[in-house]
């Protein structure tokens, strides 16, 4: 978001737009006479920070906004109202306002907000993550919850996660028995995510394709605040700094590969008669398409949007919460020595870690809960979007009001967690408070219509992976490093800015 200012002065700066200056200043002027004339007397709005004219608060907006907004809502308070540009966003800092929005306003705050990114990469924001609130939405969102992310389907997807991790485990012992210093973990995580998920989406066939290319530069793309997202009526600048045609291009090289994707499979079942017991979630879509059971007409789009989800939801997010977790184990050697200690103690000699052994690891879960608590994946969620006019502890909130939940400062507020940045996985114990969307200090997945229905499934990876690197390995720091890097690098996914860079020692079983 701090970026907007940056991108403008670069388009600007730049000789070929200096034709477009007074134009620029045209629009300023008429966006500042605008702003002076409307009438605001009669609302009773939430308190907000002192702003500039035609930007707002944008320039109090750092590279991290979760942390600035944390700063803002300690002065202006949990309810706190700012100007980005043109938009006007609303910024929820408070576990007792996310109760009021869920209990009394979910529908309300259900929508999403038109971003430039997601509109061009996810077929018009069509997808689950980012589309409008309405019938659509709700199709295919139960399409993910009961046919391609339910237990059952988790489940059944254990001997893809085993196959992957058993890879993984196998890189990692190569590489503890060579000369080098250490491993990218970070890198290798990311790989072997995307290699799973491939698998379970796509099949086997996939697992090494193009995807994975393409779904990375998607993550990164979907991240970027434009400048037409801010100004709509500079939205023209966006051209000129090239950035739309960067997500037309990967627009069409990921629509073109899914169709090629998606015409392989209809293929394979018609020469197969529709009798492989190994479906992926192309399979199982196109068996749904096919079956017009749905109150939803799926369409090809309609398969792709829900199959990008996956891989938007599934990967960076997963590879994020594993990184951090282990990164936090690191900076915390006694909690380390501690979950090892149960990890092996449950599994004992064997050669690996069954899901049977993780479902009595709750000092491990503990950990991957503390985790998250400090560093959930995406600190301000997904922004929402107000639909009607509406009252939210005595303020009025206008409609088409942009809404950022800051679950980052809510797990770190020190009225609702005791030490609140320290990782103190033992908070957690005999704890009724979960992460499952109703307990509102502690939301790492969101809450109410909008929350992620990939919950079960990106756990039971995040577990099944952590358990065998804590089984099967010792963990020191590079002999060169003395300390593990903690800044933070946002986007829609926040992960570390400075790779994990570990030495493994492989344990004896």
């Amino acid at each position: 978001m701090a970026s907007i200012l940056e991108q403008l002065k670069i388009a600007f700066s730049s000789s070929t737009c200096h034709p477009y200056f007074f134009f620029f200043l045209l629009v300023v002027l008429v966006l500042k006479l605008a702003t002076r004339a409307k009438i605001k007397t009669s609302f009773n709005l939430p308190p907000s920070p002192k702003k500039l004219p035609i930007i707002g608060n944008l320039h109090q907006l750092g590279t991290l906004p979760y942390h600035s907004f944390r700063a803002l809502s300690q002065k202006y308070g949990s309810l706190m109202l700012l100007q980005l540009g043109q938009t006007q966003a609303l910024v929820v800092s408070s576990a007792d306002v996310v109760r009021e929005m869920m209990k009394t306003h979910d529908l309300a705050f259900s929508n999403r907000p038109k971003l430039r990114a997601s509109e061009i990469l996810l077929y018009g924001g069509n997808d689950i993550g980012f589309s409008s609130y309405g019938e659509s939405w709700k199709q295919k969102r139960k399409i993910c919850i009961l046919q391609l992310l339910s237990p059952k389907r988790v489940q059944s997807l254990s001997l893809i996660r085993e196959q992957g991790v058993a890879e993984l485990v196998n890189k990692i012992h190569q590489a503890s028995l060579s000369d080098a210093s250490s491993v990218n973990l970070s890198e290798l995580l990311m790989e072997t995510i995307e290699n799973i998920v491939s698998k379970c989406a796509l099949g086997h066939k996939y697992a090494n394709s193009r995807v994975k290319e393409l779904a990375r530069r998607v993550m990164t793309q979907l991240g970027v605040v434009t400048v037409g997202d801010h100004f709509p009526l500079l939205g023209w600048v966006d051209f000129l700094t090239g950035q739309i045609q960067e997500f037309k291009t990967t627009f069409r090289a990921l629509d073109a590969f899914f169709d090629l994707v998606i015409a392989d499979h209809k293929r394979m079942q018609r020469e197969t008669n529709h009798c492989s017991t190994e479906k992926d979630f192309v399979d199982i879509l196109i068996q749904l398409q096919e079956d017009g059971m749905l109150d939803l007409e799926l369409t090809n789009d309609d398969i792709k949007t829900i199959l990008l989800d996956m891989f938007v939801a599934g990967t960076e997010t997963i590879a994020s919460a594993l990184e951090w977790t282990i990164t936090e184990l690191m900076k915390n050697p006694m909690k380390l020595k501690k979950v090892q200690e149960e990890v092996r103690k449950i599994v004992g000699h064997k050669s690996k870690v069954e899901e049977d052994d993780i479902s009595q690891m709750n000092y491990m879960k503990c950990v991957v809960k503390e985790a998250l608590r400090l560093h959930p994946p995406a600190p301000l969620l997904i922004p929402r979007e107000t639909l009607p006019h509406l009252k939210l502890r005595g303020y009025d909130i206008p409609a088409k009001t942009r809404v950022y939940v800051n679950a980052w400062a809510i797990h770190r507020d020190p009225e609702l967690w005791e030490r609140p940045e320290e990782f103190i996985p033992e908070r957690h114990e005999n704890c009724h408070v979960n992460f499952k969307g109703q307990d509102f200090q502690f939301i790492p997945f969101g809450f109410g219509r909008r929350a992620c229905p990939g919950m079960v499934f990106g756990l039971s990876f995040v577990e099944h992976v952590l358990a065998n690197l804590l089984y099967r390995f010792n963990w020191k720091l590079p002999a060169t490093a003395t300390d593990i890097d903690m800044s933070e690098r946002y986007g829609l996914v926040t992960s570390k800015k400075v790779s994990l860079h570990l030495k493994p020692i492989s344990f004896s079983i």
